[in-house]
């Protein structure tokens, strides 16, 4: 089983700062899958970026070049 990083009480105030009054379990697990998925992308090709510059570290514009 592959570990998981984002907290559910974090999913939970992000909905809530979105306006929703109250938030599901289910709806906490969905947003932290979706988001967790597509951080995984980001940081892959925030990798793939930083390696095609020669460089080992990953930096903060290569993350939002990524994201784009």
């Amino acid at each position: 089983m592959e570990q998981k990083i984002l907290p559910l009480a974090a999913m939970e105030k992000l909905l809530k700062k979105c306006g929703a009054p109250r938030v599901s379990e289910d709806a906490k697990e969905a947003m932290k899958e979706v988001l967790e998925n597509y951080g995984e992308l980001i940081g892959r090709k925030a990798v793939e970026i930083a390696l095609h510059a020669g460089r080992k570290t990953v930096k903060n514009g290569d993350v939002k070049l990524a994201a784009k």
